[in-house]
């Protein structure tokens, strides 16, 4: 059986939407109006239905985000949303709280959202009975744990590919709520692990000041896009709902010309949607928002992966500082840069710099502001001015469906018939006197040329055949009559024709992995609290968004370790550590203190909530 592979993109709002879609993406998904996990990214269902009738042309897909908690008080107002979301036509709901399940909805898909913490195969097997379509994988999984999942269940998988990276277990980070009011689980993160945080040991020795010792590099796996499809993966997502429109393009053209190169000739798998984009640009996921790249845990523990330096874009690296002239630098390839460019580097003590180019002169950058850089560091373009300016441009990526023209003739005039590359079929007669070119010329050419004039359509005239038993005379304004005519019936057969799956939840009683349930499966309605009951569930904690009083928590599970980063792993460094550090080691941030404890087993590092008195 041919498997669709499905390129799936963020969009911020419909503009993003459709860019995406013009640069290849086989499907976006776009915030709700409420409840998102990005609550600076919602939509109004008018600009939703906008979206999803652009994309349905080209057979790609709309997927809604609602995947927050919701309390008692909202639930009746999401139902309601829902609802508007399935009758402007949206593909399926991406949702983390299980309480939607319980609700009465339309027969709408239903996507179980990374910040369900989908990490292992029973849980994923679980959530597939109870009628979830697709699953958005934990991005910490190898390729082993991947095929593990997917031979254990037909539930479609989704895997990000590219973006930033969250620290913590997707839907288990808490270190907004401990630290304030605000919620991740709620599309409300302050972003705590972009912070700057000093990290104290047993002693009270500070070991590191002022370093963004939470803060890891983006995830880049393109490269193992051919073994993430052989484990099981047929949906690749980019991460980026708050990204600008240079990210969006340059990641989806990126990927949809690397994905493409996987699915050329292939028997197994096909693209997910119609048509093909043609750029203007040359696509690099580094010359757009970017603090370096990782394959995060794809391959097993490998490489580092922080970005202790800073948490802002690092960009492109352009290559070593070779010296200081006066108020100018000579940079390795830096006749590669631009007037108005952004460059950032790391200076002697560790700390991330940047200044503006003013003027590139015979290789010399002379910068806005001068700093003190040595010779040796590196230089990357974090701000690519005229990259950035040709991405913008509308028509920077197009997207054309391909079809075939045949113009032929009738008893009382003429008939151009349309083809699309999926089949789909329209016709349009014009009446017209039959009556020879002048001299009996051909005019064949003319007439290929006016019919090949697709314009902003969504079409391209890949071939087109005139059959003709005479050398008809047809004006040019018949010939444009035609064109526009069959194009514009195209483009409604194939709204019309386009099959939404719907997949209607019934009701199970299959038991949760889990009797007992804690804080972290956050719950935080009684459709939620119902939904779990029916499944077995004997036990369950609120979800900690609603406790009043509560003890000192575990606000953060992490693959990520801060051991491993100092080379003090007692697994990976056993042979290399020389003075082994002296645990507990306390990271804190102004007035909040936090434990980091070590699981070795499972190799992940926990953060914990400290009293200030104990440190």
């Amino acid at each position: 059986m041919t498997k669709k592979i499905e390129l799936l993109a963020p969009a911020k709002d419909l503009v993003h939407g459709m860019a995406a879609i013009n640069c290849g993406a086989d499907a976006v998904y776009i915030g709700a109006p409420q409840f998102g996990a990005r609550a600076n990214a919602n939509n109004s269902i008018a600009d939703i239905e906008a979206l999803v009738k652009y994309a349905h042309l080209y057979g790609a897909q709309v997927f809604t985000a609602v995947n927050t908690i919701i309390y008692d008080t909202e639930l009746e107002t999401c139902r309601k949303m829902i609802f508007e979301l399935y009758n402007a036509g949206v593909d399926a709901l991406i949702v983390q709280d299980m309480g939607i399940l319980e609700m009465d909805l339309p027969p709408i898909t239903l996507h179980a959202s990374t910040q369900a913490n989908n990490r292992d195969a029973d849980k994923i097997k679980f959530l597939e009975k109870a009628g979830i379509k697709r699953v958005v994988l934990a991005r910490e999984l190898n390729l082993h744990q991947i095929k593990e999942i997917s031979d254990a269940t037909p539930v479609e998988l989704e895997f990000f590919v590219s973006g930033a990276l969250c620290v913590a277990f997707s839907g288990n980070c808490y270190m907004s709520v401990a630290g304030g009011e605000r919620s991740a689980n709620r599309g409300e993160c302050a972003q705590n692990c972009r912070l700057p945080y000093n990290l104290i040991d047993g002693t009270g020795e500070t070991l590191l000041s002022s370093s963004h010792l939470l803060s890891i590099k983006d995830l880049d796996v393109s490269d193992q896009i051919p073994n993430l499809i052989e484990a099981g993966i047929t949906s690749f997502k980019i991460e980026g709902r708050l990204k600008d429109m240079v990210y969006v393009k340059n990641n989806v053209s990126f990927l949809r010309k690397k994905i493409d190169a996987v699915l050329n000739g292939s028997k197994n798998y096909i693209k997910a949607s119609s048509g093909k984009s043609i750029y203007g640009f040359e696509a690099a996921l580094d010359r757009s928002f970017n603090r370096g790249y990782s394959n995060y845990f794809v391959n097993e523990r490998k490489d580092k992966i922080g970005s202790w330096e800073s948490p802002k874009s690092k960009g492109q690296f352009i290559g070593k500082l070779i010296q200081t002239k006066g108020n100018a630098y000579f940079i390795e390839n830096g006749n590669t840069l631009n007037n108005g460019d952004g460059l950032c580097f790391t200076n002697d003590k560790g700390e991330f710099g940047g200044f503006q180019v003013n003027t590139v002169t015979n290789d010399l950058i002379v910068p806005n502001e001068m700093k003190s850089i040595s010779n040796g560091t590196d230089i990357f373009r974090n701000n690519d001015l005229a990259f950035a300016k040709l991405v913008e441009r509308e028509d920077s990526a197009i997207r054309k469906i391909n079809t075939k023209l045949l113009l032929s003739e009738t008893e009382t005039g003429f008939q151009l018939l349309v083809t699309d590359e999926d089949g789909y079929e329209s016709f349009a007669n014009c009446l017209h006197t039959k009556e020879q070119t002048k001299n009996n010329e051909s005019i064949i050419a003319n007439i290929k040329t006016q019919l090949s004039k697709t314009g902003n359509t969504a079409y391209v005239a890949a071939e087109i055949e005139i059959q003709f038993s005479e050398n008809w005379f047809l004006p040019i304004s018949k010939i444009n009559e035609l064109r526009r005519s069959v194009y514009e019936q195209l483009s409604a057969t194939r709204s019309k024709n386009y099959k939404r799956e719907e997949y209607p939840i019934e009701k199970t009683s299959h038991p949760y992995p889990e009797t007992e349930l804690d804080f972290t499966y956050n719950i935080s309605n009684k459709l939620a609290r119902k939904f779990y009951e029916r499944h077995g569930a004997k036990k369950m904690e609120q979800a900690i968004e609603l406790q009043e009083k509560r003890d000192k928590a575990c606000v953060m599970t992490t693959k990520y370790c801060i051991k491993y980063e100092l080379e003090q792993c007692p697994k990976y460094h056993k042979d290399q550590v020389e003075k082994k550090l002296i645990e507990p080691l306390i990271l804190t941030q102004g007035n909040n203190h936090y434990q980091l404890k070590f699981n070795c087993g499972p190799c992940e590092m926990e953060i914990w909530e400290k009293d200030n008195k104990e440190v």
